[in-house]
């Protein structure tokens, strides 16, 4: 049912496929820049916005901001891939750049929660649903859009700039933020200075339009245009065509889900994991992501190369079963480099919270009972603990000693707690780990950069090839912003919440563990092997 006009194929020139990678690239860098900023901000974001006396509530609530521009992505997939369908694909992806660029400029001009109360981060969740919707007919515009101009035999190669394109932007967010903080003196840094990285937003969009005003429009689109082929409703045709369901299971789950899920546990977890409970130096943890997040960007464009010779499942298959093998030692090996006392001690002194009654709820403001209480406060200490609920004393055994909490008041009971622990060797200070522990750091980011590039570089190409052009913006866009937005955007709140809840820091990666092995046994499944090929309903 592909039509002739949509699958004639014009060569561009070697000069009209650099502009093409180049601008919808610098792009999408500039676009994932506005939406990482907000989660490379994450601790001020929640100082300004979402303040709570229970840290990891706060922290919790920034989270679930950054899952709500997620959970509207699929939204912004159904519109803007109507659009890309029926209008073209050229005018579609520079109307979604635009909202980007404005909705995170308006982040940046918020009045705090402390000036103007719930209505600040009732603002803050419009901005993010904006930026949302704008993300869902972003990515697959540009994927297509290069796809669409480049030969059958280099389509990995070409689009694997888009997916390093992805990393480059989450590094120009900590560019960006480096800049500022170095230039800024850091109080005026707390109170105001985390602003101006929004706010520059604004003129990577100026550039960005700049670039993609130069374009034309995608040939393939063109051909269909002109033949009177494109799709008179492509949401609605991308559930009929024949085979599409099926088509549309495997890039939700056996593709986007496996890809979405290692690429935010490789970036943001690892991220949110050294400065959070391995309390590495907030300044040291942007330089290593930032160096590994670099260095990482050129595998995606050697695993997209690598697919235009092997085919695009090999790399996913590989790539999800060593991420099962590997997820968990890599953040343990992490855990040790950066922070090895506090390993130490969890083992030489391990905590354990005797309570009846004895639970930690993460979204409550206050707990429940004075368990609860102790519980949110080695949470926040990032202190591992156990739980023996069944006792009636109301104590904590840390090591050999032992303190009681019920007659504790709330002013007074955190640094009790935490002197007790310092008492028995646990070190609250933050970290500089030695030059070697950093160089091990970066190396074992760079395994996950190697995992991520595995299952995302050669995405662009295998998507673009799995629907019929008529209908494949749409088609492309709907299950992988939705895998994006709800398996990956969730992904810091429920692991935060996994970890929170459980009072161990490595919990919340199972999350990722689950959703990548059934990832794995669908892509197995869905994805057709051998050499890559155009879409044809033969070979579907």
């Amino acid at each position: 049912m592909a039509t002739a006009a949509a699958t004639t194929h014009h060569e561009p020139s070697a000069k009209e496929i650099r502009l093409v990678i180049a601008a919808s690239s610098a792009g999408t860098v500039f676009e994932w820049y506005d939406f990482f900023i907000y989660g490379t901000l994450a601790a001020l974001i929640g100082a300004a916005f979402f303040p709570s006396d229970n840290e990891t509530l706060q922290i919790l609530l920034v989270w679930a901001g950054f899952a709500v521009g997620f959970g509207f992505r699929p939204l912004g997939a159904i519109l803007f891939g109507f659009l890309g369908d029926k209008l073209g694909r050229k005018y579609t992806f520079l109307v979604t750049v635009t909202l980007m660029g404005v909705a995170t400029a308006g982040v940046g001009l918020i009045p705090t929660a402390a000036t103007i109360g719930i209505a600040a981060p009732i603002i803050v969740i419009l901005f993010r649903i904006l930026q949302g919707l704008a993300l869902g007919g972003e990515y697959g515009g540009a994927a297509i859009y290069v796809a669409e101009h480049a030969p059958p035999e280099k389509r990995g190669f070409y689009t694997s700039f888009i997916q390093a394109s992805v990393v480059g932007g989450f590094v120009l967010s900590i560019i960006v933020v480096l800049a500022c903080r170095a230039l800024i003196p850091p109080d005026e840094f707390v109170e105001w200075g985390w602003r101006v990285p929004f706010l520059l937003s604004l003129i990577l969009l100026a550039i960005s339009l700049w670039m993609r005003f130069k374009l034309s429009e995608s040939p393939v689109f063109q051909a269909m245009k002109e033949a009177g082929e494109t799709a008179g409703n492509p949401f609605i045709e991308s559930f009929t065509y024949p085979g599409n369901k099926k088509r549309i299971f495997v890039a939700l789950f056996g593709i986007t889900g496996v890809l979405t899920t290692i690429w935010y546990t490789a970036f943001f977890s690892s991220l949110s994991f050294l400065r959070g409970p391995m309390r590495m130096e907030e300044g040291l943890v942007e330089l290593v992501m930032l160096i590994s997040g670099g260095i990482a960007m050129s595998f995606y464009i050697v695993v997209g190369r690598w697919s235009d010779r092997v085919g695009r499942k090999k790399p996913i298959i590989v790539g999800a079963l060593l991420t099962l093998v590997l997820i968990f030692p890599l953040f343990w090996g992490m855990g040790q480099l950066a922070n090895p006392g506090l390993h130490r001690m969890a083992q030489n002194a391990p905590v354990l919270v005797n309570g009846a009654d004895c639970s930690f709820d993460p979204f409550a403001e206050v707990q429940a009972t004075g368990c609860g209480r102790v519980l949110q406060d080695l949470t926040a200490l990032g202190v591992p603990y156990d739980l023996r609920g069944e006792w009636d004393e109301q104590t904590i055994d840390i090591g050999e000693s032992s303190i009681e909490y019920g007659n504790l008041s709330d002013e007074n009971r955190r640094s009790e707690i935490q002197s007790a622990l310092e008492n028995q060797g646990y070190d609250f200070s933050v970290q500089t780990p030695p030059l070697p522990n950093v160089l091990g750091i970066i190396a074992l980011l760079l395994c996950f950069g190697v995992l991520s590039a595995l299952t995302y570089g050669s995405v662009a190409a295998l998507l673009a090839e799995m629907f019929p052009p008529q209908i494949r913006y749409s088609s492309l866009s709907i299950p992988y912003h939705i895998g994006a937005g709800y398996l990956g955007g969730f992904l810091p709140l429920i692991a935060g919440y996994i970890q929170a809840r459980s009072g161990d820091v490595y919990a919340g990666l199972w999350y990722t563990w689950a959703v990548v092995a059934f990832g794995a046994v669908v892509a197995w499944w869905g994805i057709k092997g051998g050499p890559p090929r155009e879409f044809s309903d033969e070979h579907s």
